[in-house]
């Protein structure tokens, strides 16, 4: 049988209160009563109910963290570097999958409510009216990985999509390419779809390329199916193509796939670059030259971040991570 406090207190001949008091670090004992205190709970194999420490202290040392897709490549990374920062300092996380659902991200809001979370990490996607009322009336912090709100002044960790895809965009300029075209996420997404967008145009006008519309097509997200549907588009609308840039790493892995269906070879006649540097792109054949987003750093970063906000240690604001260029075998050298 598991011990108890109240055996705590027995063996060390103090006061259940003494020994709630030594757990919770907060005064009123002697440090000699606290070694006894120490002893006791080492020797007894003492674990403290975390939820009746919670209802002491009025923390649970719990993080939440909303998901759109707890299994995709991109969460992974983001979910395993949140859980090394909270595993570092002591916290526990509870991750709950929204599948881009508004009912199913209000109700696990209510669940997060419930179990008393200390705060909350909310990823790659918008944050929505309804979602930033509802954690407001929780009264517990909030930071965003790899998003950002527009709207409500909220402590966020993403790169700079639009200077990424103008660094992808100048790596294939850099490269002799001066026929590119993009495959792109959805244009009316503020966050991630347009400043992409934003960061290819821009790069070729500051190195005097022509760019019109057809040189961009549009997927209603970032997935494999979406490269791979929209690139025959692409290179119908523009004949010479040498070289696409893709919003993501599954986008262009889908492109990978419809150029080989089309008997393209990958770079020789047409080169992609992805971005993300999900694992899927040291997998892909040819593997895939991409922009690399830190995404375990990210979450590690933004879960620092929340603790010190709940631990009240500094004042948090918004965090731009540093991106790179991923260089693998997609990418034909035409400058040579």
């Amino acid at each position: 049988m598991n011990a108890t406090i109240k055996d705590v207190a027995r063996a060390a001949n103090v006061s259940i209160a003494t020994v709630s008091r030594i757990l919770n670090n907060q005064p009123g004992y002697s440090l000699k009563t606290k070694q006894r205190v120490l002893k006791v709970i080492k020797d007894l194999n003492y674990q403290p109910n975390a939820v009746a420490r919670g209802l002491i202290n009025k923390k649970t040392r719990t993080l939440g963290i909303l998901v759109p897709n707890v299994s995709s490549m991109f969460s992974s990374s983001l979910l395993k570097g949140v859980e090394d920062a909270a595993y570092t300092r002591g916290y526990s996380v509870i991750i709950c999958h929204t599948a881009n659902s508004g009912v199913r991200t209000m109700d696990y809001l209510h669940v997060l409510k419930e179990k008393r979370v200390d705060g909350l990490l909310f990823t790659s996607e918008v944050l929505r009216d309804a979602y930033y009322d509802e954690i407001r009336r929780m009264g517990i912090p909030l930071v965003l990985l790899a998003t950002q709100s527009l709207k409500y002044s909220i402590p966020y960790v993403k790169v700079d999509d639009r200077m990424a895809t103008y660094h992808a965009a100048s790596y294939l300029i850099g490269k002799g390419h001066t026929r590119i075209g993009m495959i792109s996420g959805n244009k009316e997404d503020r966050i991630a779809g347009q400043p992409r967008i934003d960061g290819f145009i821009q790069a070729l006008k500051d190195h005097n390329l022509p760019f019109n519309e057809n040189q961009i097509v549009y997927g209603p997200n970032f997935y494999f199916d979406d490269g791979q549907r929209l690139l025959p588009e692409l290179l119908r609308k523009n004949s010479g193509l040498t070289a696409v840039l893709a919003a993501s790493d599954f986008m262009a892995v889908g492109a990978l796939s419809a150029a080989y269906s089309s008997g393209l070879r990958v770079p020789d006649d047409l080169s992609i670059i992805g971005y993300d540097n999900l694992e899927i792109a040291k997998m892909s054949i040819p593997p895939l030259t991409t922009v690399e987003q830190p995404l375990f750093q990210i979450g590690r970063v933004g879960g620092g971040m929340l603790i010190d906000i709940i631990e009240g240690k500094e004042h948090v604001e918004g965090r731009i991570m540093g991106h790179q260029i991923i260089e693998r075998q997609t990418v034909r050298d035409l400058a040579k």
